[in-house]
């Protein structure tokens, strides 16, 4: 799928900005030229300056904290999460209150990140699907149950979504050269880096194709 190219600046909000896809949003973002608005619950961790760029202190889980900060906003990045095993609801009940607080705020166009290990990839190999299903799955198994009430939530929502589901993710840099699919399973897709999931992010952010969707992403 070619990548459309954005000409004008956008005003771009990023949670969960100083995780590994969330800062390479950010960067991304302003390399690109937009003015980025980045909310954390403590702002001081998030160390980048530049002058298209507000850090402020917000918490998606206290949606009366997200209010202000997108107002006049045409585009938010939800890149939360979070290192556990267990129970969650930071996926599910999170970004509900974000997208509530969205649509206080009249901003209409999100990014949400899933997993693509939600589902058993029928491209992969045998030995892919088996570790799979038997490992991740079950090792990622309340991650991944509240990834799924997540999705349910944006799907039922009527904001203009996008749900990434990337596989394993990978600290290299970014290369800007990956294949996706679109709301079907991408071939043998293994891993990505988290610099080249913003990237493609980033570079659709006003991509009407991807609108509604979700989109896998893999080398």
């Amino acid at each position: 799928m070619e990548q459309n190219q954005i000409p004008l600046t956008l005003n771009v909000v990023v949670l969960g900005a100083n995780g590994g896809i969330g800062k390479h949003a950010v960067l991304s973002a302003l390399n690109a030229g937009h003015q980025v608005t980045a909310i954390l619950r403590t702002p001081a961790n998030l160390e980048i300056t530049h002058p298209n760029l507000q850090i402020v202190q917000g918490d998606i889980m206290k949606p009366e904290t997200l209010d202000k900060y997108l107002e006049n906003k045409d585009v938010v990045i939800s890149a939360i999460g979070k290192n556990s095993l267990k129970k969650t609801t930071l996926y599910s009940q999170g970004n509900k209150n974000l997208i509530d607080a969205m649509k206080r705020a009249g901003v209409n166009r999100a990014f949400f990140i899933s997993a693509s290990g939600l589902e058993v990839n029928p491209t992969h190999s045998l030995l892919v699907k088996f570790l799979t299903k038997f490992i991740l799955q079950t090792l990622l198994r309340n991650m991944y149950a509240d990834l799924w009430k997540m999705e349910k939530i944006v799907k039922e929502s009527n904001i203009n979504w996008t749900i990434m589901r990337p596989p394993k993710l990978l600290n290299s840099p970014e290369t800007g050269k990956y294949r996706t699919a679109i709301d079907h399973y991408l071939n043998n897709g293994l891993e990505i880096s988290r610099a080249d999931v913003a990237h493609f992010i980033v570079n659709n952010l006003t991509n009407k194709a991807i609108i509604k969707k979700t989109v896998e992403i893999a080398y």
